[in-house]
């Protein structure tokens, strides 16, 4: 099966480099990319033209949003209510429980896939809140999640989250770390059951990582068993560490050292790590405020940081920097770790507040967000075949309309689409040479009774944070809204 696309831009792959393509089109059969350039001559079973649109490698997202968002709520906390978003030590002891069942965490995994797809997301790699759950993600909830990505068409890389403890609020407002050590050794043999799963599932598609969740919530032995695991199947490594001041303040009470150095003393350094957002590192103007080599440790092991400089913010944090981080060679690679799941506002986050951190225009290009959204993320999960649009690589590509008054005049087509533009302008994208998003939709999913579906499992969720609430208010007292409601009542006055 031969198809092509023509569109008015593409960002195609030539020479060891992105560039730019006007008026052209991609060409691919079964699953491979076979021409990428002006006019292709030859026979084709199936083509598509997308009029003036913005055809770029499929975007590659790996802290991907596979959960209702939480973000809305607890983004907006206040020192009043922001025990109230964690676990109580009470609730931890003796209350703890799943909030959905099964059947629902499935309708959360498809709605939250379904999202990617939407926004032009064609390779990810999940990350869910284990907050409504009793501890973190089972293996079976993780076969599911397979089937439902299998049944979408998208590009896993899959693995249940396992943890040692979980964070806590204690009575005095401060926070800690509540460990069941048993919980964290049966997380890593369900880790380990899975990638057998997926090997004997045999799907190009789907691929096993380890991914275990924060590094306080981890004891130092999981760290290592899971070193050794990554090592003896070959298996990337993703763990969310260098994220925040209280993060290595937990780490360094409990283990006596920062938290790279932990993970250069458990091994995890070795095994090609990938680590989400990678803020806090000795730069850090609450650490030392200066180079003392901890961005040389992370280049020299290979690590990749995943940059999520859209979710960063909306908690008041930022990569410090960008620039200085490529500049030293360390990979960037893109998540979204939150909802929308839109790269595209992302990248247009990044770029601006990397010019306000380094005091500079220039401190971060649009062409650079694109390379980390693509060939980095790549290169994360070393895959010479990925984030490119050029003969020989996976046909993973996806389409965005750039035609609508609304995205203003046009100059680059490229820098003009992050100014002005969002992910949820995607139109069509294939994965693997197959159709995920066709006109705006992803085939056989009822969008609607999706989102029905989706906001009332939310209801439940918001609902259930009273529960693990120190002080047992209630969700309307934990998260007010905006303004105070309107009063029909006939007559009524201001307060």
């Amino acid at each position: 099966m031969r198809t092509r696309w023509h569109a008015g831009h593409i960002v195609a792959h030539q020479h060891g480099r992105h560039t730019l393509l006007r008026d052209g089109e991609v060409v691919w059969e079964d699953d491979v990319i076979v021409y990428v350039g002006p006019r292709y001559e030859g026979p084709v079973d199936e083509e598509v033209d997308l009029g003036d649109s913005l055809v770029m490698p499929g975007l590659i997202d790996l802290d991907a949003l596979t959960d209702i968002d939480h973000l809305v709520l607890d983004s907006w906390s206040t020192p009043e209510r922001a025990p109230g978003l964690q676990w109580s030590q009470e609730y931890f002891t003796d209350r703890r429980r799943d909030v959905f069942t099964p059947a629902e965490r499935r309708t959360v995994r498809e709605y939250a896939l379904v999202q990617l797809a939407l926004h032009g997301i064609t390779t990810y790699m999940p990350i869910a809140s284990e907050i409504h759950s009793s501890w973190a993600e089972p293996y079976d909830e993780l076969v599911g999640m397979a089937e439902t990505s299998r049944r979408i068409g998208l590009r896993g890389y899959l693995g249940p989250a396992y943890r040692s403890g979980v964070n806590v609020a204690l009575p005095d407002g401060s926070r800690d770390v509540a460990f069941d050590e048993e919980q964290g050794r049966a997380g890593l043999r369900d880790a380990v059951r899975f990638l057998d799963h997926l090997d004997k599932l045999d799907d190009p598609l789907l691929t096993g990582v380890l991914l275990p969740c924060r590094i306080e919530t981890l004891t130092e032995e999981l760290m290592r068993d899971t070193a050794t695991v990554a090592r003896e199947r070959d298996a990337l490594v993703r763990l969310h560490a260098l994220q925040g001041v209280l993060e290595r303040e937990l780490v360094e009470r409990r283990h006596g050292v920062t938290p790279l150095q932990l993970l250069g003393r458990t091994g995890l350094l070795d095994t090609r790590l990938l680590i989400p957002h990678g803020l806090v590192l000795d730069r850090h103007p609450d650490v030392h405020g200066e180079d003392r080599g901890d961005l040389e440790t992370l280049v020299k092991a290979g690590v990749s940081v995943i940059h999520c400089p859209q979710t960063s913010l909306r908690y008041g944090a930022v990569l410090r920097s960008f620039g200085s981080y490529l500049e030293a060679g360390l990979n960037l690679c893109l998540g979204t770790d939150s909802f929308p799941p839109d790269l595209v506002r992302g990248m247009d986050v990044g770029i601006h507040l990397a010019k306000v951190i380094d005091g500079r225009h220039d401190a971060a290009t649009a062409e650079q967000y694109v390379e980390a959204a693509t060939l980095g993320g790549a290169r994360a999960l070393g895959r010479s075949d990925l984030g490119r649009l050029e003969p020989g690589a996976q046909a993973d590509l996806v389409a965005f309309r750039i035609d609508d008054i609304r995205d203003g005049v046009q100059d680059d087509p490229v820098r003009t689409f992050l100014l002005n533009g969002t992910a949820r302008q995607a139109t069509h994208s294939v994965v693997a040479g197959r159709p995920v998003l066709v006109d705006g939709s992803v085939p056989g999913v009822d969008l609607e009774d999706l989102r029905l579906r989706a906001q009332d499992l939310f209801t439940r969720m918001r609902a259930a944070y009273s529960e693990r609430d120190i002080l047992r208010r209630d969700s309307s007292e934990l998260f007010p809204p905006t303004f105070p409601a309107f009063d029909a009542t006939p007559g009524a006055t201001p307060a």
